[in-house]
């Protein structure tokens, strides 16, 4: 395609403004008349709210005024919802407890936001927030979701008696416990997957504007998708009328799932904007960040794996309870169930499998997607499985997943997915071949030889990735299509503009989207702009999540495109007398081909717009848009291989080898993957040792801070060693699969079972932090 089309190595656009200081994000909007908000947070996780005295408050220095649940419930501003409906096995609909913006009668997590105090200064609105007078009757609390579970818990949402939000199942219950009762060998599991905080760089932030002029509602806020927020906040939180709201989302620091939702603050921010007659900007502090940010994980599962005589899996079971905290989130009902059950099959070919899903309520933040969202909690629980499963046996772990890998595609899963395309024995040989698996042994011996411990694991991950179709998820109780939409304008002088409902949130779309069209008309990379973001600017589009951005996304920029270079073709066979069919577009020119006659790319360009000379009947200009709905998820795949180092004095684990082969289909950019790859390796990591969300037994929440919560470090990070064996998705016009998550995906587990390996035993759960892994190693201690 080109020296900076599609497969090239092209350096990334956007990174000069922002290696430079130059990124604009939300909290860099400035407007004239603006003030600054602080929320009134509750201090207890579950309490009865009774007088909120705001008197002093609202007489300090620079407060413009103070304002509380129920004024918001006055003006009609609706609840939080969750988007995608989940009924239990019974039938019933899942039990939506009440989220209200601003808490009205009870709170029911540290940090769940009461009141808005709006002043001159971010400072000002602070010490006033501390000068609110709040009547509380603290309730009892809970925080494990199976305690949560337990007869006598404390009760969180009247609506969701004992705590349930649904009970639901996929699969064959009665096949799986057929071949589970007659199998060979039967591994069975408890697997934890540890709750985890985001942790952007950006933390969240809004300004909300009213104009009360034009009777008009500006949001600038950090989020991944913000037709959706436009959506959601005038359509169910009756914020504003959709054509008088305008969402920004510019220049976002990073996402990874926890700025796809519509929080409090962005609704609140604009009614107080509207109350107050001023704009009104809030910027969350780190610590609101741990407290409020939607947190990701939090599963307890019980399993069961059946073999037959010749170590072929023949079933499934898999018991899990999810935690989704104190509210249901906009995405959280998706994520332990169609996000998660439906992957349970892995690369593996196994004829039943059966999963139950139990959501609850707890004291803690809601919990939704984070990077992978459902496929991290799935990889991690089969492939964990597969491990102890195959020592268990006393055969490779490697060999055991290549015996059960799926051979032929088309392949029809027992939970819904139809995986397309693949080759799961290509990245396995690829990954054993990078870390020298046979030559393990020799250096295990070394290790023991310094009296460290040594370990080796392997982690073979699919995902769902593009999520769609609208038809496929309206089906299973989305409440939205899961299309993207795109619009290519080509300007009279011929420089392109690209429009995209995708929103890039540190992924480099203004790189990549670039050279697709580069690639595409044969124009130079610098003369192609990139606009996403504006809800004023770019038709509806469904934002940036779920590795879509390439296969949805991209897909509908190439459908677009395809109607720009039809209507371009048909203009330059105009102005050089020749055959529509003849006409071929190479480096910026539109040529007849096998002549010496062309047209510069401007020059057909220029002739769209001055209209002089067209086609009969054809309409001026050359811009045109297109929606793009696929016809499958995409399932990108791979095997990661870690092998560690662990000093037993102290317990720390030293990553001396990390392996990643992946097969993301074709690649726009590889510099781009590789770092994408790179960085969900990084969270993967920080998972596995280091992260984790933890509670007391009252809701307060102690990991709040850097301090307490442990984010990897450049020594935590091996060098990794990274390759593609790419097989191409049929489903989508590209050959996309995706790989944004795929790192966070397959390392955890691969970690794990390394560690695992080392210190000869299974008890043992993320993180494995030194002082776990020392336990570990000295039990009787």
């Amino acid at each position: 395609m080109g020296v900076e089309g599609i497969g090239a190595r092209v350096t990334r656009k956007e990174d000069k403004r922002f290696l430079t200081g130059k990124g604009r994000y939300t909290d860099d909007m400035t407007v004239p008349r603006m003030k600054y908000a602080y929320f009134v947070r509750s201090p207890y996780a579950h309490a009865k709210i009774g007088n909120i005295d705001a008197t002093a408050a609202k007489a300090m220095p620079g407060v413009i005024d103070v304002l509380d649940g129920k004024q918001l419930q006055a003006d009609g501003i609706g609840n939080l919802i969750c988007g995608w409906m989940i009924h239990s096995k019974d039938g019933t609909p899942m039990k939506m407890g009440a989220w209200h913006p601003l808490a009205v009668d009870t709170v029911r997590y540290v940090g769940d936001a009461i009141a808005i105090v709006v002043a001159d200064s971010s400072g000002e609105a602070r010490d006033a927030a501390e000068a609110v007078v709040i009547d509380y009757e603290q309730l009892p609390t809970v925080v494990e979701a199976v305690a949560a579970l337990a007869s006598g818990a404390p009760q969180i949402h009247p609506e969701a008696p004992g705590n349930l939000i649904f009970d639901w199942q996929i699969g064959e219950p009665d096949a799986v416990d057929k071949a589970i009762a007659t199998a060979a060998h039967v591994t069975e599991i408890e697997i934890l997957n540890n709750r985890l905080s985001p942790n952007p760089m950006e933390p969240r932030a809004t300004l909300g504007i009213y104009d009360t002029a034009e009777d008009h509602y500006t949001c600038y806020t950090t989020s991944q998708n913000p037709h959706v927020a436009r959506l959601v906040m005038s359509a169910f939180y009756n914020v504003a009328p959709e054509n008088k709201l305008r969402v920004i989302a510019p220049d976002v620091g990073g996402g990874f799932g926890s700025k796809i939702y519509i929080y409090p603050e962005e609704i609140i921010c604009l009614w107080a904007s509207k109350k107050t007659g001023v704009p009104v900007k809030w910027t969350s502090d780190r610590t609101e960040a741990f407290l409020t940010d939607a947190h990701g994980r939090d599963h307890v599962s019980k399993v069961k794996m059946a073999f037959d005589a010749n170590n072929r899996i023949t079933a499934l079971k898999v018991d899990t309870i999810a935690n989704l905290g104190a509210y249901m989130s906009l995405f959280s009902s998706a994520v332990p169930t169609y996000l998660y059950a439906t992957l349970l099959s892995g690369q593996y070919d196994i004829p039943a499998i059966h999963a139950n899903v139990r959501t609850v309520y707890t004291n803690t933040v809601p919990v939704d997607a984070y990077r992978g969202a459902g496929r991290p909690e799935a990889t991690y629980l089969l492939e964990r499985t597969m491990e102890t499963a195959a020592r268990e046996l006393g055969v490779s772990p490697a060999e055991l997943r290549r015996a059960n890998f799926i051979r032929t595609f088309p392949h029809q899963t027992p939970v819904i997915m139809n995986y397309d395309a693949g080759d799961y024995e290509a990245s396995l040989n690829a990954a054993m071949q990078a870390a020298d698996w046979n030559g393990f042994a020799a250096r295990r011996s070394q290790s023991e030889a310094k009296g460290k411990r040594r370990g080796i694991g392997m982690s073979c991950y699919i995902e769902a990735c593009g999520i769609a179709p609208s038809a496929a998820v309206g089906s299973l109780g989305a409440g939205v299509g899961l299309w993207e939409s795109a619009e290519v304008r080509v300007n009279a002088v011929g420089t392109i503009e690209v429009l995209t409902g995708s929103h890039s949130h540190g992924q480099g779309h203004e790189t990549t989207f670039a050279q697709l069209v580069a690639g595409r008309l044969g124009v130079p990379i610098e003369s192609i702009n990139i606009v996403h973001g504006d809800t004023d600017k770019v038709q509806m589009g469904m934002g940036t999540y779920g590795s879509r951005s390439g296969a949805v996304g991209m897909s509908a920029v190439v459908k677009a495109l395809d109607k720009v270079e039809a209507k371009a073709k048909k203009i330059a066979a105009h102005l050089m007398e020749a055959s529509e069919e003849d006409i071929v577009i190479e480096n910026g020119e539109l040529k007849v081909a096998g002549t010496d006659k062309s047209v510069p790319w401007f020059q057909v360009a220029l002739a769209s717009y001055t209209a002089h000379n067209l086609p009969s009947g054809m309409e001026p200009g050359l811009k045109e848009t297109a929606f793009y709905d696929p016809s499958n998820f995409t399932f990108p795949a791979g095997c990661y291989i870690a092998e560690v180092e662990i000093d037993p004095d102290t317990g720390e684990t030293d990553i001396v080898q990390f392996v990643a082969a992946d097969d993301f289909g074709n690649i726009i950019n590889p510099m781009i993957v590789e770092g994408q790859v790179h960085g969900g390796i990084a969270q993967g990591i920080g998972q596995a040792l280091l992260e984790n969300v933890q509670y007391d037994e009252n809701g307060q929440l102690l990991t709040a801070s850097y301090m307490d919560y442990a984010m990897p470090r450049a020594d935590d990070l091996p060098s990794f060693k990274l390759s593609h064996q790419n097989t191409p998705c049929p489903s989508n016009p590209l050959g996309i699969k995706g790989c944004g998550e795929a790192g966070a995906i397959g390392s955890p587990p691969a970690l794990i079972n390394a560690i695992t390996d080392a210190i000869g035993h299974n008890k043992l759960t993320m993180p494995a932090t030194p002082m776990k892994v020392w336990q570990a190693l000295h039990p009787a201690h």
